[in-house]
């Protein structure tokens, strides 16, 4: 995989910018990344503006803010470098420029009823599946809880994925989004609206972070891991946008937008609960085939009590000490899955089964 973030300019003159409005944050403009894309664009002749009031869960007054901004600028493109927070925010930007009013009137499915904006996003730091996904997420600072907005108006016009740019990112962060990835990649495998075509996707997303997640935690200089992540993140983007995700998506949201903490560290905390309310999904199998474990005598109906007491300290290691001792590997923690005693759960999918019971 080439760099791609030196093709900004190039790919905001496609999509037909006169001036361009960068969307970012603090910690990316200190990282220097920001810097170097105005470098790109003032090569291609685009003046800008940029905006970096996005915190992490961005805020509805945040968009507000954004928004503001945005239509005294003059831009007429919305380029987005950051991870998941700045993707959400440029894209709520986009929405209120084209469609007024507030972005929580906006919740739902199809809510966007005129065209927004062309869009180009730059995912650092292992964000790349929201780079090419439907959604935005934003945090309704009043009921303290986040809103999701869906459509294909969302999918940016471009994204590129440069995996140079995960050598500025803290050990902790790179645990926390390859979590996250590894929930895409299992949500998006065993949902019932799973197809041929986003299973090669998340099988793939599991392979890889299961691979190369702990050399990235341990050295962002490692060129190999970067571009696995890189890929693995994008390849769980690519299921998760049409195989939509389950329960841990939807609890770690919600507990997001009441607490204020990190998406990924909360999908590793409730991931292990959520598979084990549906382990005998028979699709479970093949995940763990995916992280290379030995599944010649596997039984879906083996219980994760096991694998929960070796995956507990996974997450909260990683989100708060990535060098941690406790570290364990997804390998280590789909080993209990095999090793437990049995018992039933429900299936979220119905070809052939029993439907959930949630």
């Amino acid at each position: 995989m080439r760099a791609r973030a030196s093709e900004a300019g190039y790919a905001a003159r496609r999509l037909g910018a006169r001036r361009v409005f960068v969307v970012t944050d603090p910690g990316l403009i200190e990282a220097g990344w920001p810097a170097a894309l105005a470098a790109q664009l003032g090569a291609a002749g685009l003046p800008y503006s940029c905006w970096s009031g996005v915190t992490p869960n961005p805020k509805d007054h945040e968009i507000a803010a954004g928004h503001e901004a945005y239509s005294a600028s003059g831009c007429d493109v919305i380029v987005g470098i950051g991870g998941g927070s700045v993707i959400d925010a440029a894209k709520a930007i986009a929405v209120l420029s084209a469609n007024g009013g507030q972005i929580l009137d906006y919740a739902g499915v199809d809510q966007i009823d005129r065209p927004i904006p062309p869009l180009l996003m730059i995912p650092v730091y292992g964000w790349y599946g929201r780079g090419v996904s439907q959604f935005c997420v934003i945090t309704d600072t009043t009921a303290r809880r986040k809103e999701i907005l869906v459509g294909r108006s969302l999918v940016p016009d471009i994204s590129l994925t440069d995996p140079r740019l995960l050598t500025t990112m803290a050990p902790e962060l790179a645990a926390t989004t390859g979590l996250d990835a590894l929930t895409h990649g299992i949500e998006a495998y065993v949902s019932k609206a799973a197809s041929g075509l986003t299973d090669l996707h998340a099988l793939q997303a599991v392979r890889l972070v299961s691979q190369h997640l702990e050399r990235l935690v341990d050295s962002r200089s490692d060129a190999d891991a970067r571009t696995a992540m890189a890929q693995a993140s994008l390849s769980a983007g690519l299921a998760f946008t049409n195989a939509i995700l389950g329960a841990a998506h939807a609890m770690a949201h919600q507990v997001g937008g009441a607490l204020d903490l990190p998406h990924g560290t909360l999908n590793g905390i409730l991931l292990p609960h959520v598979i084990r309310f549906n382990a005998t999904c028979g699709r479970y199998r093949e995940v763990a085939q995916a992280l290379g474990l030995d599944v010649t005598d596997w039984t879906p109906r083996r219980s994760l009590t096991g694998w929960l007491i070796t995956y507990g300290r996974w997450p909260i290691a990683s989100a708060c000490r990535a060098d941690s001792p406790s570290w364990a590997s997804p390998k280590r923690i789909f080993r209990g899955l095999s090793a437990a005693p049995s018992r039933t759960y429900a299936c979220p999918r119905t070809r052939g089964r029993r439907r959930p019971a949630m």
